[in-house]
């Protein structure tokens, strides 16, 4: 446990990061498995709003340094590759 007064203020901020990390990956995840999903089951009509919303939460998930700027475009070119794949 914290004991200086300082330590105690970085425990509470540490923790309330800690959740709004937790939230923002678990929202980068679900996004990336509707995408996949819409992919997979090749619903074309709901997929460019999708990805749309996933590159929207990639880029926002880099900008916050929850997964480096490199994952980003590693994430969103994998997606985009697998589009290319389905319009073919």
């Amino acid at each position: 446990m914290p004991i200086t007064k300082s330590a105690k203020k970085a425990l509470r901020q540490s923790e309330r990061r800690r959740v709004r990390n937790q939230a923002r990956k678990a929202a980068l995840k679900s996004a990336l498995k509707k995408v996949d999903k819409l992919i997979e089951s090749k619903k074309t009509a709901e997929l460019p709003e999708a990805v749309r919303h996933a590159y929207k939460i990639i880029d926002k998930s880099a900008k916050h340094h929850l997964i480096h700027k490199n994952k980003a475009a590693h994430l969103k070119s994998h997606i985009a590759k697998r589009l290319g794949k389905t319009k073919s």
